[in-house]
C-alpha cells in the first residue's frame, strides 16, 4: 500500500496548520484551503497563547449551568448569551446541561491532561528546532484569586491536579508576589501550576506557515468550500467557486464554521461559536513574568514580548465578529480589580480583537474519522484550547491518515457521538 497520500485540509487555523504540519512530516502531500485572506487574524492569533496542562476540566462541568445562568444577565460578565430564539442554541444548551456532571469530568480529565502534556512536549520540540521563534516561555501559570472563597475553591482544583499528576501549589498573596514581583496584585492568593507555559500565538502561526511552505504544502486562500462531491462512502472532491478540488483524504478543521460544512455531508456536529476578546497593551506600566488567569473574572493575562495581553469572555451571539464595547469594558474592569496600579487610561486607544472559538456541548473536541465516510477526518471544536491542543491534535490526525493507531485513546472525541 502506497504510504504517501494527497490530503486536503479545510481550515488554516491552528488545528488545520498543525494537522497539515504533522501530515507533511509523515510524507503526505498536503493542500490547505480557507475562505479567508492570509492576513485575517482569527481566533488562533489573538488568544492568550497558553499551553496549559492545568486545564483538564472540560467546559461542561458541574456548576457551570448555574454559574452561566447567573452570569448571562450581566453583559460585562465572563459568560453571556444574546437572548434570541435559536433552535440550535437550545439543542446545544440541552446537551451542555446533560454533559455537566461529575462522571463526565472524571472521564475527560485524564484525556485532556495527556493531550495537554503531548502538546507541551511538541511545543518544546518545535521551539528547539526553530530557535524558539515563537517565544515559548516555561514559567508556569498563576490562577489569581481576589477572594479567600475563590482561593479555597482553587485549592480543590489544585488537589485534583496533583491527583492526576499535574504539579500544583497554593500560595498566599505574599508568596505570589515573591514569585512574580514585576507587577503589584490585589489578591488573596493564587494556585500555581508550574508545568503550564505560554507563547506568542501569531508568531507560532507564522512559523507553522513558513515550515509548511518549505515542505511543499500548498496554501490556497480565499477559497470558500461550498459543497462536496460524494461517491458511495467516500468524498471525491470539494466544490469551490474556483472549481472542484480533489484529494485522497480530507480533513475538516473549519472551526466555528465546521457544522455548516458537515451538514453538507449529512453529518451533525453540534457547536456554538464562543466569541472571545483580547486587548494587547504595547507599553504596559508593569509587566508580569508569569502568565495568569484572573479567576473570578475568567480573564487571561499574558506577557507577550514587551507587550501585555488581557483576554477572555465567552459571548454566544452567533457567527459574527462584531466588537461589543460592553464586553471589552468587562475585561478592562477586571484588569483594574486585580492590578491596582493600572488605570482606564492604560487601555485608551488599544484596539480590541475578537475571535470565534468552536464550542462543543460537552467541552471536548471532535477528533477522528467518521463512520459515514472512509476518507474524512474531523478535527474541530476545541473551544478555548485550540492553541494548547493544536500539536497533539495534529499528531493524531497524522497518525489516523497514515493508518497508525493514535498515541492515545480518542473514543471520547468521536465526531459521530451526537449523530
Amino acid at each position: 500500500m502506497r504510504s504517501e497520500k494527497h490530503v486536503l485540509v479545510i481550515g488554516s487555523g491552528v488545528i488545520g496548520l498543525c494537522s497539515a504540519f504533522y501530515l507533511t512530516r509523515r510524507g503526505h502531500r498536503v493542500t490547505i484551503v480557507d475562505r479567508v485572506a492570509p492576513e485575517h487574524e482569527g481566533c488562533s492569533f489573538g488568544n492568550a497563547g497558553f499551553c496549559c496542562p492545568s486545564h483538564f476540566v472540560p467546559l461542561a462541568a458541574p456548576g457551570m449551568v448555574a454559574r452561566g445562568l447567573k452570569w448571562m444577565w450581566n453583559p460585562e460578565s465572563p459568560f453571556w448569551i444574546k437572548p434570541r430564539f435559536d433552535r440550535e442554541l437550545f439543542d446545544w444548551g440541552w446537551k451542555f446541561w446533560r454533559a455537566s456532571n461529575k462522571r463526565h469530568v472524571t472521564a475527560a480529565a485524564p484525556l485532556l491532561r495527556d493531550l495537554q502534556f503531548a502538546s507541551r512536549a511538541a511545543f518544546e520540540e518545535l521551539a528547539d528546532s526553530s530557535d524558539n521563534d515563537f517565544g515559548l516561555v516555561k514559567k508556569g501559570l498563576l490562577n489569581l484569586c481576589k477572594t479567600q472563597h475563590a482561593l479555597d475553591e482553587e485549592a480543590k482544583v489544585a488537589e485534583a491536579a496533583r491527583n492526576l499528576g499535574v504539579a500544583a501549589e497554593v500560595l498566599d498573596a505574599q508568596a505570589t508576589a515573591k514569585l512574580d514581583p514585576g507587577i503589584r496584585m490585589d489578591i488573596a492568593g493564587a494556585a500555581y501550576f508550574p508545568q503550564d507555559c505560554y507563547l506568542w500565538p501569531n508568531r507560532f502561526m507564522t512559523s507553522l506557515r513558513a515550515r509548511l511552505e518549505e515542505s511543499g504544502a500548498q496554501l490556497s486562500w480565499r477559497t470558500d468550500v461550498t459543497g462536496f462531491k460524494v461517491g458511495g462512502n467516500r468524498i471525491e472532491a470539494v466544490a469551490t467557486a474556483a472549481g472542484e478540488l480533489r484529494a485522497e483524504e480530507y480533513v475538516l478543521c473549519g472551526g466555528s464554521w465546521s457544522p455548516f460544512l458537515a451538514r453538507e455531508l449529512g453529518l451533525k456536529l453540534p457547536m456554538q461559536a464562543g466569541k472571545g476578546y483580547s486587548l494587547t497593551l504595547p507599553n504596559p506600566r508593569q509587566r508580569p513574568q508569569i502568565c495568569a488567569i484572573l479567576t473570578e473574572r475568567r480573564v487571561a493575562v499574558t506577557p507577550i514580548g514587551d507587550r501585555l495581553r488581557f483576554g477572555g469572555t465567552m459571548e454566544m451571539t452567533g457567527l459574527n465578529e462584531r466588537i461589543n464595547p460592553t464586553r471589552v469594558q468587562g475585561i478592562i474592569k477586571s484588569a483594574l480589580m486585580y492590578y491596582p496600579d493600572f488605570t482606564p487610561e492604560d487601555f485608551a486607544g488599544v484596539k480590541p480583537w475578537c475571535g470565534l472559538r468552536p464550542c462543543s456541548p460537552d467541552g471536548l473536541p471532535y477528533v477522528g474519522r467518521t463512520a459515514q465516510y472512509s476518507n474524512l477526518t474531523i478535527a474541530t471544536g476545541h473551544a478555548m484550547l485550540g492553541l494548547s491542543l493544536g500539536p497533539a491534535t495534529g499528531q493524531i490526525v497524522g497518525q489516523i491518515i497514515s493508518d497508525v493507531k493514535p498515541f492515545i485513546d480518542i473514543s471520547l472525541l468521536d465526531p459521530d457521538r451526537y449523530s
